[in-house]
């Protein structure tokens, strides 16, 4: 594609200000329902998705991976991946509708049965979709999945608050849940305007089908890394502590996943067409590795100097308990934006069996240190889940590059600008808050800390570690896209 660092550029733009967004909306969601509801609500909708996600691994067997990955598909292909993916979305649909007592009887909760009910037809909506994402993301439309997202958002968390206004509790939070994959999907149809013909036999999907099924098993066992904290709180601990680490997890999962949504496609569609040309891959991951640290770094600083006044200014007093399991969480938020991109560095060349391997072995590790810290509550839990991480983050990368054309040395010098500015913002910040926060209201410090934390910290990342150039081509080329080489991604 000759185009392709234009399209790459404006996609990643349109996506990331959709994020930003997707962010301010879920925000605002998060903040207005957490006054209206309970931790107990939170924590009897978080129990059921506890189980329901392991199932929504599977909607889309990694089709849509699948689709976007290969050079080229034929019509025949997408229209009988289509349908695979709607009789797997429905089958899963049935299968939760059968688990529901099962999942009340574990958690020794009778409500969890009609939630979980109402929650399988999440499955058949979502299915519905995934070949017309898929079709947008190869075509590069990522200002038009944007906007489908976050309208989609904006409906669900609308429908809830109202819902949560009336007094439905945490059947809010469950018309959200399945609000939001109806609506999407509803905008993926009405923007591809794509009708699937009928399935076909040997139209030579097989070979897109083991990369699916390979890239489900990778996503099933990094869920379980990732989830089996909240059921194994749930089991022992109960809905009120579900709620409030719940809670924590999703203040700290809203930045990561919003950056991994917005920069991962764009970048797996990138890396994907680029695949066979070592040199621009090479120049095309380390930029983008390099962005995707130099956001998230402060958002991850602010989070642990901060811990309490944010959750005091977005989840209001009643939730002053979560703030030091969101405190031992926040390295969490670094570790993620750093082995995330390997992922689609990985899936773009079509690694997905040693992608497998190792978040085995990464789950394995995980897994242990929630065993260890379980007895101890949400903060032995919180405080174990950031310590395998932070063990096992540096051998992950490592040896998720070896062997391509991107190594560890490239990897550490893309990252080491933005994470020495961080350095010397924090020391800034933390004196000034020490200084003059003890006089000010949560809000107010959080606004002061806030402001000089992100000064110092693009000061120092623009100007005496000598980002600006890169950042000025950046913004020229939104402008005024070039049509030769790749001189912004290449450059700085």
């Amino acid at each position: 594609m000759k185009d392709l660092k234009e399209k790459t550029i404006r996609g990643g733009l349109s996506r990331m200000c959709a994020q930003a967004a997707n962010f301010g909306l879920r925000l605002v969601a998060l903040m207005v329902l957490a006054r209206l509801l309970g931790p107990k609500e939170f924590g009897l909708v978080g129990m059921v998705t506890a189980f329901t996600g392991v199932l929504d691994l599977f909607r889309d067997f990694g089709l849509s991976t699948a689709s976007v990955q290969r050079a080229t598909v034929t019509e025949e292909q997408v229209s009988t991946l289509f349908w695979i993916n709607l009789l797997v979305g429905t089958t899963l649909g049935v299968l939760v509708l059968a688990l529901a007592p099962v999942i009340a009887s574990f958690y020794h909760e009778p409500r969890l049965f009609w939630i979980a009910r109402v929650m399988a037809a999440g499955f058949v909506f979502n299915a519905a979709g995934v070949q017309h994402s898929a079709r947008l993301q190869r075509d590069m439309r990522f200002t038009a999945l944007a906007i489908i997202n976050v309208v989609a958002l904006v409906i669900s968390s609308g429908t809830a608050i109202v819902m949560a206004k009336m007094g439905y509790g945490y059947w809010s939070l469950v018309a959200m849940t399945v609000i939001l994959p109806l609506a999407t999907t509803t905008g993926l149809w009405l923007t591809a305007r794509w009708v699937p013909g009928p399935p076909r036999k040997r139209v030579g999907i097989r070979s897109m089908l083991q990369f699916g099924g390979a890239v489900t098993l990778n996503s099933l066992v990094v869920y379980a890394a990732y989830n089996l904290d909240k059921v194994l709180l749930g089991r022992y601990w109960g809905a009120a502590v579900v709620g409030l680490y719940g809670r924590a997890y999703q203040l700290v999962t809203i930045p990561t996943n919003n950056l991994n949504q917005a920069v991962g496609e764009v970048a797996f569609s990138a890396l994907s067409r680029v695949q066979d040309d070592p040199n621009r891959f090479r120049n095309y991951f380390l930029k983008g590795y390099s962005l995707v640290t130099a956001m998230t770094l402060p958002v991850t600083l602010a989070c642990a100097l901060f811990a309490k006044d944010l959750v005091l200014v977005v989840l209001g007093p009643k939730w002053v308990d979560t703030a030091v399991i969101f405190r031992l969480l926040t390295p969490t938020i670094m570790i993620f934006a750093l082995i995330n991109p390997v992922g689609w560095l990985q899936l773009a060349l079509g690694m997905v069996v040693r992608s497998l391997k190792l978040d085995l072995l990464l789950a394995a590790i995980v897994i242990t240190g929630y065993v260890i810290g379980v007895p101890y509550g949400a903060k032995g839990i919180a405080l174990a889940f950031s310590a395998a991480m932070t063990f096992w983050f540096i051998p992950h990368i490592a040896l998720c590059l070896h062997g391509t054309m991107v190594s560890l040395r490239d990897v550490v010098l893309a990252a080491s600008r933005p994470l020495l500015s961080g350095i010397v913002a924090t020391v800034i910040a933390f004196g000034v808050e020490f200084s003059y926060g003890g006089s000010l209201s949560p809000l107010g410090r959080l606004t002061l800390g806030g402001l000089v934390l992100l000064s110092a910290y693009v000061g120092m990342l623009l100007y005496v570690m000598g980002q600006k150039q890169f950042y000025v081509q950046l913004l020229r080329s939104l402008r005024k896209p070039a049509t030769t080489g790749d001189t912004v991604l290449a450059s700085a």
